[in-house]
């Protein structure tokens, strides 16, 4: 959500536009500090299917040949991979959550460093509180993004593992800022402009669409329905020609 700039007053702070806080977003605390709680899912739903698992083991091989196979990666064939991974994501959205749980959002070509999502946020905090110094990091597992890593500094943002889209927590120096209690020390024109943070979507035991089968539910119907000529020796010729006998079963008249 974009937000025009006011015009200038004499005297008056830098409008967003001036500060670089235009084209962001701000979303509100939850009302409740807890979490809304989910609805409880059926033991089916954790249960893997075969094909489940198949695809399972696919993406483990994969990996593994990924694994085996990087070190004799051609320089071109590396740097060709990481352009189809610029191209994928060439922008990349930041939300950067306070103590109070409110989350300032703003997206950042997926080319720029973690220095500029720093700028971004001191320019979005009051006067009073912009010396004072602070920490953008991730958590579980802690990952601090300190700007005088140098590690760090010379990456981008896609190069960081934080594209398409990623939170960060914010530490400030001044440990009375980081309390759940105390308001997010964001500019008053920006904590106007705040929203609701959108509602999750819920799970329940609708999560399936009613009437829907499972692939392995489909195989099971299918063999009760098949004749016991048919599972004597089932192939592809002999599958196909089971696939049209059902269907003319279930034709009018049939």
């Amino acid at each position: 959500m974009s937000h025009s700039p006011s015009p200038p007053v004499p005297g008056a702070a830098p409008s967003s536009s001036e500060t670089g806080t235009s084209q962001c977003k701000v979303f509100k605390p939850p009302v409740s500090a807890m979490s809304p709680r989910l609805g409880e899912l059926p033991d089916s739903f954790f249960t893997p299917t075969a094909e489940d698992l198949k695809a399972a083991q696919a993406t483990l091989s994969a990996r593994t040949q990924a694994l085996t196979h990087a070190p004799l990666q051609l320089r071109a064939t590396r740097e060709a991979a990481e352009k189809a991974k610029r191209d994928r994501w060439p922008n990349t959205t930041i939300r950067v959550r306070f103590g109070d749980r409110t989350q300032l959002e703003k997206t950042f070509p997926s080319t720029e460093n973690i220095k500029s999502v720093y700028t971004f946020v001191r320019s979005s905090l009051r006067d009073d509180v912009k010396p004072i110094d602070f920490i953008l990091y991730q958590s579980p597992p802690k990952r601090e993004f300190r700007v005088s890593d140098p590690k760090i500094r010379g990456m981008t943002l896609a190069e960081l593992q934080l594209s398409p889209s990623s939170v960060l927590l914010v530490r400030f120096e001044d440990e009375s800022l980081n309390r759940s209690n105390v308001p997010a020390p964001l500019l008053p024109t920006l904590m106007a402009q705040a929203i609701d943070l959108p509602t999750p979507p819920a799970f329940g035991d609708n999560a399936r669409t009613p009437g829907s089968t499972t692939p392995s539910n489909s195989k099971a119907t299918l063999d009760k329905k098949a004749p016991k000529w048919l599972k004597l020796g089932r192939g592809k010729c002999t599958t196909s020609y089971y696939a049209s006998w059902v269907h003319n079963r279930q034709l009018p008249g049939k």
